[in-house]
């Protein structure tokens, strides 16, 4: 790799940020795991309907979950156990006991459909499940035609502390009606896992750094998802970049984070990685388990005053909507992130003049752990995902491989405008059973992110779009997030989505998809205001209005299940 210096965002990196990271400091996650918890032992690390578990906890718990797995028949040091379940206390002792146990974990969404479970669960090669029972009718339907020989399930309540977990398990069950009859005889109950573990007492396993951690499988939203092979080395590496980019205002044992973003996401693995970067100063995560319930994410924040949320477009334009999130205390807020996909400037700006902090964006995708980019803290919103991280290398690639290099001024940005290439620690080993496609994605070392953008002089990354998502329209190049963002800007839009579809005339047309929020609101008016804000061929040639927009959890649109609406 060339030597950092070279670089010209070195220069604008945040004060005291280096320019290179050590990604060896720990040897693995449960290395990582086993010396913070040492360190902070009766910390609280994790909290959930008001129950908090500490360090210790968790690494006590953890070990007890790997000496369950270790117990099991047939199953091995790197074999994969597949987890499917929301935010909740059960999943980072699952997590930890799964990588500790020197076995690879599976993340699993909890959305899927049988069809869906089957594939992730046949594609990896799946020895064991650990599910909640909300879904564990999704698997009785494949069960006997997945690898899956051991099941673990686990209640939304069952590591809550006395009569919490009472309460919640039986009014979920029983009121709510929101655990559909299940039959799976061989299944073991999660709290039962553990006190088999803790009487068998835990093996240590060596683990080395190239190892796979986890299989991340990628969102799909645009093709057939893939696992992406995420090493112990990966990971650690970037939490120890994103970490580091934060460090001058972060206090040890003095951080609440609020985890909406579901952290054991398959479609992201945004969440977990912050996650693991907080734990190094001892924060106190608080597992938000019903994210899109915007008023009950109201009255966590009212209650924990919170240092630090990341979060998608989706969520901040969410709780803005909340009347009652005006009225709270951000005075404790130091750091806001967005990620996942696109802050549109309308959002970021209402946020800061809610919260009077910025949405720092970040730039990410699941083949590097994720994060390869962010702008500084507190910095305003300026459209761009900021600097590549410390020890990372970018590019932007154009025709036959070539580096199209930096722009200066404006009216050279569409020349250096191409295909975003990243070298560096946290990139992917490669994807799982599929050479070719590794082969195709990752060339002399660097990863081919599939996303378009432009860097300037200073080293600064503009995303312009997803190549696959990117429309073409009498042969312009047309990019949706641009559009969208113009009309998530006018007044009565409250979500939108763009696509573009089949067009004898022009190759494709531009389509937009519109959730209103002032009920009045006419196509005329929409085609209107794009008018005034947009060249011609980017015009929407139709607008349909929708009771809502199909998105993945973390508030990416389903761009596919969009095009089934407007083909209709």
């Amino acid at each position: 790799m060339t030597e950092q210096k070279e670089f010209p965002w070195i220069k604008n990196y945040p004060e005291g940020v280096p320019a290179t990271i050590n990604p060896d400091i720990y040897s693995s996650l449960p290395d990582f795991e086993e010396k913070i918890a040492e360190e902070y032992g009766n910390t609280p690390a994790f909290q959930n309907f008001g129950c908090t578990m500490s360090y210790k906890e968790l690494d006590e718990k953890s070990s007890a979950f790997a000496a369950y797995l270790q117990s099991l028949e047939g199953v091995e040091k790197g074999d994969r156990v597949a987890v499917m379940m929301p935010n909740l206390m059960q999943y980072p002792v699952t997590l930890f006991g799964i990588l500790k146990a020197g076995m690879i974990v599976v993340n699993v969404n909890p959305l899927y459909t049988a069809r869906e479970l089957n594939g992730t669960l046949k594609d990896s090669g799946a020895k064991a499940l650990v599910i909640i029972e909300n879904f564990a009718k999704t698997f009785e339907k494949i069960a006997s035609d997945s690898p899956v020989k051991h099941v673990v399930t686990t209640k939304v309540g069952d590591l809550l502390s006395f009569p919490k977990k009472q309460i919640i398990n039986f009014v979920l069950k029983n009121v709510k009606k929101m655990i559909p009859p299940f039959n799976l005889p061989d299944a073991v109950e999660f709290n039962q896992a553990l006190s088999i573990g803790a009487s068998k007492g835990f093996k240590p396993v060596e683990i080395k750094s190239d190892d796979v951690a986890f299989l991340q499988y990628t969102g799909g939203t645009t093709g057939v998802s893939k696992g992406a092979m995420l090493t112990h080395r990966n990971v650690l590496a970037n939490m120890m970049q994103t970490g580091i980019w934060i460090s001058k205002e972060f206090k040890k044992r003095e951080e609440v984070v609020m985890v909406a973003l579901p952290w054991p996401a398959s479609y992201h693995i945004f969440s977990l990685t912050a996650m693991c970067s907080f734990l190094q100063w001892g924060a106190k995560c608080v597992l938000i388990t019903n994210p899109r319930d915007m008023k009950g994410l109201v009255k966590e924040w009212a209650k924990n005053k919170f240092t630090v949320i990341c979060g998608v477009n989706t969520l901040f334009n969410g709780l803005l909507r909340v009347p009652e999130f005006k009225n709270l205390d951000f005075s404790m807020l130091k750091l806001t992130v967005g990620g996942g996909t696109q802050v549109q400037k309308p959002v970021a700006e209402a946020w800061f003049d809610s919260t009077k902090g910025h949405i720092i964006e970040a730039y990410g995708l699941t083949e590097a752990s994720p994060g390869v980019s962010a702008n500084p803290m507190y910095t305003p919103w300026n459209g761009s995902v900021g600097f590549p991280f410390p020890s990372t290398e970018v590019s932007i690639r154009g025709e036959g491989f070539r580096d199209l290099g930096t722009w200066t001024t404006p009216n050279e940005i569409q020349e250096h405008t191409g295909e975003i290439c990243v070298r560096g620690p946290q990139v992917m080993k490669g994807y799982w059973n599929r050479p070719d496609e590794t082969a195709a994605t990752i060339r002399d070392g660097w990863l081919r992110t599939g996303d378009i953008g432009n860097m300037d002089s200073n080293g600064r990354i503009t995303i312009t779009d997803r190549q696959k998502d990117m429309i073409l329209v009498s042969g312009f190049n047309v990019y949706p997030n641009e559009i969208e963002s113009v009309l998530q800007g006018m007044p009565g839009v409250l979500e939108c989505g763009v696509v573009g579809v089949p067009s004898e005339k022009s190759g494709e047309m531009v389509k937009a998809v519109i959730v209103k929020q002032d009920p009045s609101l006419t196509k005329e008016q929409v085609i209107a205001y794009c008018r005034q804000n947009l060249t011609g061929y980017k015009m929407p040639k139709e607008i349909v209005f929708v009771d809502s927009i199909p998105k993945t959890p973390v508030g990416k649109i389903l761009r596919r299940e969009l095009k089934g609406i407007v083909q209709k």
